[in-house]
């Protein structure tokens, strides 16, 4: 795991600035990327709230560089995405970010909740990406691409260069959970038909053989299906839940990630049984899975 640094340049118009927010899900922290080489630049990302760190080396750049914020643009609705908002467009710290008068924030609408992000004050508004909305800078220009699974307003950024921003959609290292696989799978499609040249993801290291690694998320979705469900087929009768099958299926994952694993889990076993691969119980609000013995392998 190559160390990641608070600023590095990647080209001539993006330079990523580190979140300063390291954590089990957030690995070395969250990437954000400042995009453009004029006055006015595109920022993807804001990290967390209240890391004075991190909106020091933003402020260091746009400094360096003479340049103000524009755009911010969100790839989804969590908290180690959306929580520098407050901080970059409001008056928290003393120390208040390079913005253009003008600037906007954009995010995609989530369709499973109320919109809203706790983190984000009311009095900053939030715009309404698009799917294929178009932004532009000196030096730089972004293509929306919705992509939900990871969350239901979860979106990429594509360039004409063979750029892709992935958000949390993949990862620099291991691979990302998600709340709906059959979205998450279909929008590992529409990305891998993009054929991206490179990705810089919302955490970990530049990804430089993105198709490989997209094929490889999409054969690792399925080959842990595959997994899961023979889990199932050797325990006909029994009657289990997610964890019963992390401690077996994902038993090199460290157990940290356990809880992460069980929430990626219930979602294929949701998947399988409207498959009916598998049968649903619940008792005392609890959900119980069991195998189906008329499905095939």
């Amino acid at each position: 795991m190559a160390l990641i640094p608070p600023v590095t340049r990647l080209t001539a118009s993006i330079i990523r600035i580190l979140g300063c927010n390291p954590g089990p899900m957030t690995l070395q922290g969250t990437n954000t990327y400042l995009l453009g080489n004029g006055k006015k630049r595109i920022l993807i990302d804001t990290g967390d709230e209240n890391v004075p760190q991190y909106i020091e080396h933003l402020n260091g750049v746009l400094r360096q560089e003479q340049a103000s914020i524009s755009t911010i643009i969100l790839t989804h609705w969590h908290h180690d995405h959306v929580g520098g908002v407050k901080d970059i467009v409001g008056t928290q710290l003393a120390d208040k970010v390079l913005l253009n008068p003008d600037c906007q924030v954009f995010k995609f609408r989530r369709s499973d909740a109320s919109d809203v992000c706790p983190e984000i004050p009311g009095h900053i508004t939030v715009q309404r990406l698009e799917d294929s909305q178009e932004f532009a800078v000196d030096g730089a220009k972004v293509r929306i691409v919705h992509t939900p699974g990871h969350t239901t307003d979860h979106v990429v950024l594509t360039t004409d260069d063979g750029t892709l921003f992935s958000g949390d959609c993949i990862l620099g290292e291991g691979t990302a959970v998600f709340e709906d696989l059959f979205d998450y799978m279909r929008s590992l499609d529409k990305i891998l038909k993009i054929r991206p040249d490179r990705i810089y993801p919302g955490h970990g290291n530049v990804i430089d053989e993105p198709v490989g690694k997209i094929e490889y998320y999409i054969n690792h979705r399925n080959q842990r299906e595959q997994q899961i469900l023979q889990f199932f087929s050797q325990r006909p009768g029994q009657r289990l839940q997610p964890m019963d099958v992390v401690k077996v299926v994902y038993k090199e994952t460290p157990e940290q990630l356990w809880p992460a694993a069980a929430y990626n889990v219930e979602h294929h076993l949701s998947k399988l049984t409207k498959e009916h691969k598998l049968r649903l119980s619940e008792q005392n609000e609890e959900k119980f899975y069991e195998y189906q013995p008329s499905s095939a392998l």
